[in-house]
């Protein structure tokens, strides 16, 4: 067959580890055979970004907002042990961190569904999809030991120099206190994305935040959801077929969930955010089953694995081990970019291959053919284990036939 045509290349990623080998093992093996491949290349394994002083990153997030899409292997932050390790000139910041505030996105995460591996929970029969504002909050706080006898105290100072003084608590005995922010130009950001990925994948979306406690801090954000679904979204959800925008506390969000069958965007605060969408994660069933995607305001696109290098397979694979590695989260990252670049530059053929390639991928687990930990998940009676380059040729062979 003749390869596919591609007019604008992607931004791709490189990265680190095992998730590195696996990234040009599926490039071989399932893209490059297939798709006449064009990409703007940014290495941004550990080493080269060390190289760079990090500079490598910055230019990879700006390449996105200039072509649009983007996909992106898994990558190393560094804690000391790495910068011992790779002799690192410093403890570089997350790259995903440096993307995602050049690209003012929101991170969405969406497990994979296949046969034979049974959510938890029981009621769930489709997707829940997270939507994680990685912005502010906890993440961002001041903190501090408060000894007995002290006054913590806010103290706002505007422009002219007025000072507004908040009393936080008086400590009769020791104690602490912790100090966080949020902006409305981020949580502006936020809302536009989830409303566009809403439209974008035909999905309801919720937001949950617990604004009867946190009159001012949380409200704000129910205010801004509400005042732009209401001005900018709702005639095109109407439009799109997509139910209202929704929004209840959080509490009453996870009680919804658990009984939900799936099928829905579910916007949360960072915090929150971090933690359900682990908890998501694992009740579904394997964190290397969840995709990742990256969406600005202004509709840039980053794809990738919602999991990190996997390290300790990548140590097995430099004794001359092949690791029984699931890669198909990564793969779901070429497709998710694939199918992108094919929707804006009108190349259909691009977009039909992607989810050609997530069909061979579920039918080669539905089939029985799993990595060792999908295979301690799955109640398929039939299963056999392979390493993660006999994985990828299986899922060749099953790409071949639907082709």
């Amino acid at each position: 067959m003749d390869r596919i045509k591609m007019k604008t290349p992607l931004v791709e990623m490189d990265g680190d580890e095992m998730t590195r080998v696996l990234w040009q093992w599926i490039k071989d093996e399932l893209i490059l055979p297939f798709v006449d491949l064009k990409t703007e290349y940014y290495d941004l394994g550990l080493k080269h970004r060390d190289e760079t002083d990090d500079e490598v990153t910055k230019e990879s997030a700006y390449a996105t907002k200039r072509l649009g899409v983007a996909v992106k292997c898994a990558t190393i932050t560094p804690n000391a042990q790495r910068v011992t390790e790779y002799n690192l000139k410093k403890m570089w910041k997350s790259p995903n961190g440096t993307i995602r505030a050049i690209l003012d996105g929101t991170v969405f995460r969406s497990p994979i569904i296949v046969n034979g591996i049974t959510p938890y929970v029981k009621t769930w029969k489709k997707p829940i999809t997270i939507a994680r504002h990685a912005y502010g909050d906890i993440y961002s706080a001041v903190e501090s030991r408060c000894p007995a006898g002290s006054r913590a105290e806010i103290v706002i100072t505007e422009k002219d120099g007025a000072e507004k003084r908040i009393t936080i608590k008086d400590f009769d005995g020791d104690g602490i206190v912790m100090g966080m922010h949020n902006t409305d130009s981020s949580i502006t950001s936020f809302a536009r994305s989830c409303f566009n990925y809403a439209l974008d994948t035909k999905q309801p979306i919720w937001f949950a935040a617990k604004d009867t406690i946190s009159k001012t801090y949380d409200h704000r954000f129910k205010d801004i959801f509400r005042e732009i679904y209401d001005s900018e979204y709702a005639e095109k959800f109407k439009e799109a077929g997509i139910d209202e925008y929704f929004y209840t506390l959080i509490d009453d969000a996870v009680a919804r969930v658990i009984r939900s069958e799936g099928g829905f965007i579910w916007a949360c605060k960072n915090y929150d955010g971090d933690v359900m969408s682990d908890m998501l994660a694992t009740a579904f069933g394997d964190l290397a089953m969840m995709t990742s995607v990256l969406v600005s305001p202004d509709g840039n696109y980053e794809y990738e694995a919602a999991h990190g290098t996997v390290t300790a397979h990548y140590y097995k694979y430099l004794k001359g081990e092949i690791p029984s590695t699931n890669s198909i989260a990564t793969i779901f990252a070429w497709t998710g970019a694939l199918r992108k670049r094919g929707e804006i530059d009108g190349i259909k053929e691009l977009s039909v291959f992607a989810d050609k390639l997530e069909k061979a991928c579920i039918n080669t687990v539905e089939s029985g053919i799993m990595t060792r930990s999908l295979s301690i998940l799955s109640t398929l009676e039939n299963k056999t284990i392979v390493d993660g380059k006999t994985l990828l040729l299986k899922i060749r062979e099953n790409l071949e036939k639907i082709l």
